[in-house]
């Protein structure tokens, strides 16, 4: 007798199961644009929410921290767009363009579009997938690889909205473009936006994410930018998370570059119950130079994972990571990064660290560096470490923290000793 085993739907899976059929009316067109959804949210339905059973999610079991169905956003009406006028003003000194997506929604009226500079087109996500323009969403190599990633699924078969920014080959952006995501919403919802960058030929542009919330709403978001850099372009990226103290936050850097590509990415934690940022990077043109980066900054029972992939395709490429957390009370960072180097790929050169500093007994640091090499003329490697503060040493009170939460840094007053003791971890590099 064959007994079929299926796995039994947690209250968020079967919630997102019924708003997806609940939605198949709406999201049926155009035919294209729906066919990916099917495809993606099968994808999804098959495996279900990750657990820590999914080697890329051991640290970060979503199953279990998202117990409870929630309603997808409703669009944002005026109270919320009241409320998202000050989003993201921490960085007013920047001088950036505002790309304001309240609740997902690229808002137009709340963004900075005035005289765009020649070569630069900003416009919304929601507009393109009318059009049935679903080919723009597929990236090659690793970047690509991230179809198959569980959340990413749920974000193509429900995403709604996001920004589109397009620049021109040649084209040079010396303004920062600061595309600000807020979640306005008074009770718990979820949001799933996706963006589009695209770097034409030799073109160069900054770009700042921050994201930030309701405080003390279970919010969820998912959300995924995807980047496409032609040869000899620069793209410059930085990632702020603000999210509220009981925001879920997932978000996905998928990023494809060509030949000689100046790609520079850093993502900066500080605010969210729990906060995944991972990454796909495919280096599909020669003599790329990537610099990836993070820092955390963790207390009471937070819990961040930064989880990366580099995909080394082609020869003369050189990639960086470097990933860096303070870790406070119970809460928890979690490093993930995998550099994968392709059998025709020589001459590369990868190398990947994280360090975590505990302030806490109980706070927790995990790091799972792997190289996946196939060539033989590369140099490679890993390391790190992790240690408890030593007595005497100097740390950021709470005062001092929330001082550097808003962006203002902390002087001498907000300065503490903490005693503990020292113990430590350190890994090494290797050379093939």
């Amino acid at each position: 007798m064959n007994v079929e085993i299926r796995q039994v739907k947690t209250a968020a899976e079967q919630g997102f199961a019924d708003a997806f059929a609940g939605l198949k009316d709406r999201l049926a067109k155009p035919s294209a644009v729906a066919a990916l959804r099917e495809a993606a949210f099968a994808r999804f339905e098959a495996r279900g929410l990750p657990h820590r059973r999914v080697e890329e999610w051991k640290y970060t079991d979503l199953r279990a921290l998202m117990r409870e169905a929630v309603p997808l956003a409703p669009p944002p009406d005026a109270r919320d767009r009241a409320r998202a006028k000050d989003a993201g003003r921490f960085l007013a000194e920047a001088g950036a363009r505002r790309i304001v997506l309240v609740n997902g929604v690229f808002m137009p009226e709340l963004s900075d579009l005035a005289g765009l500079e020649q070569g630069l087109t900003v416009g919304s996500f929601a507009e393109r997938l009318a059009r049935g323009e679903g080919a723009a969403l597929s990236l090659p190599g690793a970047a690509g690889a991230l179809d198959e990633d569980m959340a990413v699924s749920l974000n193509t078969a429900f995403m709604g909205d996001g920004a589109v920014i397009a620049v021109a080959p040649g084209a040079r952006i010396e303004r920062p473009l600061h595309v600000v995501s807020v979640v306005t919403a008074a009770s718990p919802c979820a949001v799933f936006a996706r963006s589009l960058v695209e770097i034409g030929d030799g073109a160069q542009i900054t770009l700042i994410e921050t994201h930030e919330g309701t405080a003390d709403v279970a919010y969820q978001i998912n959300s995924v930018v995807q980047v496409a850099a032609g040869d000899k372009a620069r793209f410059d990226h930085i990632k702020i998370v603000r999210e509220g103290s009981r925001g879920l936050h997932v978000g996905t850097l998928m990023a494809a570059a060509g030949a000689e590509v100046a790609f520079n990415t850093f993502a900066f934690t500080i605010g969210g119950a729990v906060v995944r940022n991972q990454l796909a990077l495919a280096l599909n043109g020669r003599n790329t130079e990537a610099c990836i980066g993070g820092a955390s900054l963790l207390r009471g029972n937070q819990h961040a994972d930064n989880t990366l992939v580099v995909d080394h395709a082609v020869p003369h490429c050189t990639s960086r990571e470097v990933f860096k957390s303070v870790v406070d009370d119970d809460a928890r960072s979690v490093f993930q990064g995998k550099i994968v180097v392709r059998q025709h790929a020589q001459k590369t050169d990868g190398k990947m660290a994280a360090h975590a500093l505990l302030l806490s007994e109980s706070a927790e640091a995990d790091a799972k560096p792997e190289l996946e090499i196939f060539a033989d003329d590369v140099v490679c490697g890993h390391g790190g470490d992790r240690g408890r503060a030593r007595r005497g040493i100097a740390v950021l009170s709470e005062g001092a923290w929330h001082s550097a939460e808003a962006g203002r840094g902390a002087d001498d007053r907000g300065v503490r000793r903490r005693g503990g003791r020292r113990r430590g971890k350190r890994g090494g590099a290797g050379r093939r």
